[in-house]
């Protein structure tokens, strides 16, 4: 039993974590469109199939969302500065990566 072990312990990524995925259009409107993600404890965003979007923590704040040139974009208003970025997905996580390489991941909430 203890051979088992060792041997599973030396294959590479036999217990490594999914690889993260970028995603094109299709794909960040399928991850994303009519889903909530969870962030923490306490912040949700919720993205609309319509481009609407609900990003709600100590309060809610609504704003308007979309799939252009393989990155997600969104504006909040009163902005309305659009903001994108690269979108990666790896099992029931979706991370962002903006251009500054900032990064933040969130988990499907069912």
């Amino acid at each position: 039993m203890r051979m088992i072990a060792l041997v599973l312990m030396c294959l590479p990524g036999v217990a490594a974590a999914q690889e993260w995925v970028r995603q094109d259009d299709a794909g960040i409107m399928d991850a994303l469109g009519g889903k909530t993600l969870r962030y923490d404890a306490y912040t949700i965003q919720h993205f609309g199939k319509a481009g609407d979007t609900q990003y709600i923590t100590e309060r809610a704040a609504d704003g308007r969302w979309a799939a252009r040139g393989g990155q997600y974009c969104s504006v909040w208003p009163p902005s309305d500065t659009w903001a994108c970025y690269d979108v990666y997905l790896s099992g029931q996580q979706v991370r962002f990566v903006g251009s500054d390489r900032s990064e933040s991941t969130g988990t499907y909430q069912e």
